[in-house]
C-alpha cells in the first residue's frame, strides 16, 4: 500500500492499523486475548527485557504493555496526530494521570488550565499536591501572559482547547512556545477536537490525549484512552503507564478501532446538528448566550478559525435565571437529550453543570443555570422539538 500519507484524512481513517494480508486477508485486525506470551529460547527472553529496560516497548512481552490489537490503534490514531508513538491506557483519565506523572516529581510545578475536565482538578489536588507537587491554575485565556506564571521548577502546561464546561479557546501555540522555550513539557487534552480537527503536536504539544471512550469509539459501550506523544514524550509516557497498571482490554481496543474507521462521517454530522441547535437555542428568550466556538460570534470563534479544522457535537448553554424547579422540570422529561455523564456516542447527552464549583483563577460570573449538551446523530428537528417542550415545561413550572 502506498504511504498513508499520500491520502486524505477520510481515507486514512478506513485504512491505517490494519494489514489484511498479515491477517491471511481479514479486513479488521484480530481481537488478542493475551497475559503472557512465550519465549522459545533464553536469548529472546533477555532480547525482550533489553526492549522493555531500553523503553523501545517494540516486542511484545506481556499482556499489560499490549499486544498486536493494542498497536494497530496506537499506530491508527500516531498517524492522524503526526505523533511519533502512543499508548493505550484504561481510560481517558488514566492516560491523562500517566502522562502527568511521567514528567512530575515531588518538588515540582504544575500549571494547569482553570477549566479542564472534573476528576482531573480532583487528582492534581488530592493526590499530586499530596505528593509534594506544587499545582497553580491559569485564567485559560492567557495566551503567551503565562510566562509571567512560570516558575523555576515548573515542569509541566496542562491544557485544553475549548475549555470543558465553558468553552472557552486557549491559545495552544502562544503557550506551546512559551514552554518549549524554557523546556516545559506540555499536554493537552484533545477529546473535543478529536485528530480530524486539531492536532496539539503539530502546534508544539508534546502529548496530545483523548478519550477514545468518547468520539473515536462513538457508540458509549467501551472506556478507553490514548496519549499521543512525540518522540521525547513516549518513553517517560509509556513506562509510567506500564508501571501503573494503565492497560485497556483488548476488545474495547477492538471497539475503538472499529469505531475509528467512521469518526469523520460522524463527527461531520455532529457539528452540523450542534450548529443547527446552538444557533436555535442563541434565539431562545430563555437563553442567556451559547458556548459554541464553531459560531461566528462565539468569543472564542477567531482562534478555533485560524487552529481547528472542525467542531465537534459538544457544547454549552447558560440559561436566564429560574428556579430550581423550573430547570429541573425542563430537564427531568427529557425524550431525546438524557441526562448522563459522558459524551460523544451516537445518542444526544444533557447534563447541568456549575462552574462556579469548579474555577478559581478565573471566576464564574454567569447568574442563571448552565447547560452541557451533546448533539447526537437523531434528526435535529427532532431534537429542537425535544429542548422546545423542555423550555415549555420551565416556563409552566414558574
Amino acid at each position: 500500500m502506498t504511504s498513508s500519507e499520500a491520502f486524505a484524512r477520510d481515507t486514512q481513517i478506513v485504512h491505517l492499523g490494519r494489514d489484511p494480508q498479515a491477517n491471511h486477508g481479514i479486513v479488521n485486525p484480530p481481537v488478542y486475548h493475551a497475559s503472557t506470551f512465550i519465549f522459545n529460547s533464553v536469548a529472546q527472553l533477555l532480547e525482550t527485557r533489553r526492549d522493555r529496560a531500553s523503553g523501545a516497548f517494540e516486542q511484545f512481552t506481556y499482556g499489560r504493555e499490549g499486544t498486536p490489537t493494542t498497536r494497530a490503534l496506537e499506530d491508527a490514531v500516531t498517524q492522524l496526530e503526526g505523533g511519533y508513538r502512543a499508548v493505550v491506557t484504561s481510560c481517558g483519565l488514566g492516560a491523562i494521570c500517566a502522562s502527568l506523572t511521567a514528567f512530575l516529581s515531588a518538588g515540582d510545578h504544575l500549571l494547569i488550565i482553570d477549566s479542564l475536565y472534573g476528576p482531573v482538578r480532583q487528582f492534581c489536588d488530592e493526590y499530586l499536591k499530596r505528593f509534594g507537587v506544587e499545582v497553580s491554575y491559569y485564567d485559560p485565556l492567557i495566551g503567551a501572559d503565562i510566562a509571567h506564571l512560570v516558575q523555576p521548577n515548573t515542569r509541566v502546561i496542562y491544557l485544553e482547547s475549548p475549555c470543558s464546561l465553558t468553552f472557552e479557546m486557549t491559545d495552544v501555540p502562544a503557550i506551546t512556545r512559551v514552554a518549549r522555550a524554557r523546556g516545559i513539557t506540555t499536554i493537552m487534552d484533545n477529546t473535543w477536537a478529536t485528530p480530524l480537527c486539531f492536532q496539539p503536536l503539530a502546534h508544539g504539544a508534546d502529548v496530545s490525549i483523548h478519550a477514545a471512550t468518547k468520539y473515536i469509539s462513538g457508540h458509549s459501550d467501551l472506556m478507553l484512552g490514548i496519549a499521543v506523544c512525540n518522540e521525547a514524550a513516549f518513553i517517560p509516557v509509556k513506562k509510567t503507564a506500564s508501571a501503573s497498571g494503565y492497560c485497556g482490554g483488548p476488545d474495547d481496543i477492538y471497539m475503538a478501532l472499529r469505531g475509528l474507521r467512521t469518526l469523520s462521517l460522524r463527527l461531520q454530522r455532529h457539528q452540523e446538528t450542534a450548529t443547527t441547535i446552538a444557533r436555535w437555542l442563541q434565539r431562545r428568550p430563555e437563553v442567556s448566550r451559547v458556548m459554541y466556538p464553531a459560531l461566528p460570534d462565539d468569543p472564542g470563534h477567531a482562534i478555533w478559525r485560524r487552529d481547528f479544522n472542525g467542531a465537534s457535537g459538544l457544547f454549552g448553554a447558560v440559561l436566564k435565571p429560574c428556579s430550581e424547579q423550573q430547570f429541573a422540570a425542563m430537564l427531568d422529561h427529557m425524550d431525546l437529550f438524557l441526562m448522563g455523564y459522558s459524551w460523544g456516542g451516537f445518542e444526544s447527552l444533557v447534563v447541568p453543570t456549575y462552574p462556579a464549583t469548579l474555577r478559581s483563577a478565573r471566576p464564574w460570573q454567569e447568574k442563571g443555570p448552565a447547560l452541557r449538551l451533546h448533539a447526537g446523530l437523531e434528526d435535529p428537528d427532532d431534537l429542537i422539538r425535544d429542548l422546545e417542550r423542555g423550555f415549555a415545561r420551565l416556563a409552566a413550572a414558574a
